[in-house]
Order: structure tokens, then sequence, then C-alpha cells
């Protein structure tokens, strides 16, 4: 690997490590607190206090959940420093925290559209744009319901009567999401994707996305970019303005535009957009 990238990967291995430093200390500090409020709650008429203990061991749970992500974030980026493959994702390590190759995770607006997403792997990238392009899918319906929701094959294309065919023939026989959740509102959510067609089970899952909400992106040393690696699809969004302004169309039937020509022919929102931005002659809306 060249010096500067190489520098690069060491900075951020530098970074990485020292915020699961300090998830580590903000777990202990939580353990405590929850031990001082597990004993109180053990004496009579102070029984309120076992509720408080057990919000700090969910606190210390999201914090050492975190730490363990930075960890395997600064593992990944020192052995890339080392080689010349492809820059490592942070939502791999996500994804090898649920035993799978493929997660993702979407941020969304006050309207629950897709402001930004970040993924593990090809798959699971294609597998979030589709859910773009169609607007249906796991990560959409937990951010709707505020609750996990679980699909395995068949039931994927019964669901989902577009997505589920579309992701199915992409190798996807499972699929979990869950709510990225506040107090007040939903931010987005987690999505992990399974080859093989087996129920997979949330609990893990929310715990994870838990850590990712309050620590990671919301927390007293936020990341909401993950490395670099979040996409708010700044060339989808050059591209709807472009296409509308060439064709005299509103944003967002521009956008549904897009979409579609992206559908049928089975590429990614960018590649079309990018053809837009270079005004190909081959591509027309008529």
């Amino acid at each position: 690997m060249d010096p500067e990238p190489r520098e690069e990967a060491m900075g951020l291995a530098v970074v990485a490590r020292r915020r699961a430093a300090l998830a580590r200390k903000r777990a202990d500090r939580a353990d405590a607190t929850a031990e001082r409020h597990e004993l109180l709650a053990a004496q009579p008429g102070r029984e309120f206090h076992a509720a408080i203990a057990a919000t700090h061991r969910r606190s210390a749970a999201c914090h050492r959940s975190s730490a363990r992500l930075q960890e395997a974030f600064a593992l990944r980026t020192t052995e890339w420093a080392g080689d010349n493959g492809s820059r490592p994702r942070f939502m791999a390590g996500v994804a090898e925290a649920y035993g799978t190759s493929s997660a993702a995770l979407t941020l969304v607006d006050s309207g629950r559209n897709q402001l930004a997403v970040a993924v593990s792997d090809e798959r699971s990238g294609t597998a979030m744009d589709l859910e773009f392009i169609l607007d249906e899918g796991p990560a959409r319906d937990a951010v709707s319901d505020r609750c996990p929701i679980l699909e395995s094959a068949p039931a994927i294309e019964a669901r989902w009567p577009t997505y589920g065919p579309a992701i199915a023939a992409r190798g996807i026989s499972s699929v979990a999401a869950v709510p990225l959740a506040t107090e007040t509102s939903c931010i987005g959510a987690l999505t992990v994707f399974c080859p093989r067609p087996a129920l997979i089970a949330p609990q893990h899952l929310t715990e994870i996305a838990d850590a990712l909400t309050h620590i990671v992106l919301l927390g007293p040393d936020p990341d909401p970019q993950l490395y670099g690696g979040t996409d708010h699809r700044d060339i989808v969004q050059q591209a709807v303005g472009a296409l509308s302004e060439r064709t005299g169309r509103r944003v967002g039937d521009a956008l549904a535009l897009i979409k579609a020509r992206a559908f049928t022919d089975d590429v990614p929102t960018e590649a079309i957009a990018r053809r837009i931005l270079h005004a190909d002659p081959e591509l027309t809306w008529e």
C-alpha cells in the first residue's frame, strides 16, 4: 500500500481504538452505578432502584457493543494498512457481530424517506438500493411500524411482492430489520440479510441497533459518517436536479423516473445518475 493510504488507515485505527477504550470505560461506570442501585433495591421500600439499575445495565450493554464494533473496525483497518485490498467498512463488523456477511444501516427523514445508507458488502448495497427504488422492504417497515421485522422465504415474496422476488433472485433467503429508535422518534433501521432460509432472531440485533443509535450515531463521540462509509446518495440527488431542469418535470417525478429506469435496467440508481450527469445521449425519457 502507498504511504498516504497507509497513514490514513493507521489514523482510522487509532481513532477506532480510542473510541473503543472510551466505550469500555463508560460501560464500566454504568455497571458500577447499576450495582449500587441493585444493592439499594434489595432494601425494603426501595424496590424502585431496580428499574434504575436495569437502565444502567442496558446502557452498559450498549457501550460494550459499541466497543466491540470499534475494535473490529480497528483490526480490519490495521490489516488493510498492510495490503492493497479494498477499504474496510464499519458495517462489515456489524454483520460479523451478528453472524452474517450482509448488513445495512439506513437513516431516514421525518417522511421516512432514505437520507443515507451504510452497507457491509455488495449484496446489502444492492438490497438497500432496491428498497430505495421500490419504496418497500424490511427497513422501511421497521421504521414505519417501530418494531422488528423478520421474514424468511417464501414469506419474503408474499410480504413484498416486488422487492421480495428481487432480493430472492440475488440469493437472499431471510431478512431481519430493527428500528433505530430514540425516546421521541425513529431515525432509521438496521437490517441484516442471510442466504440461508432460516428465520433470523432479533434479540442480538436489537442490542447492536441500540449501540449504533445511542452511542455511534447520537452519543458523546458520534460518527454518523461511519468512518466515511455512509452514502448520502449525493450523485442521485444531483442527477434528480439535472433531470428535473432538463425535462421540465417536478423533482419528485424526476426521482421516480430514475428509480424506474434503474429497476428496468437492473442497475443501481447511481449508475443511472452518472449517465444523466454525463449527458448520455442514449438515455432518453420519452
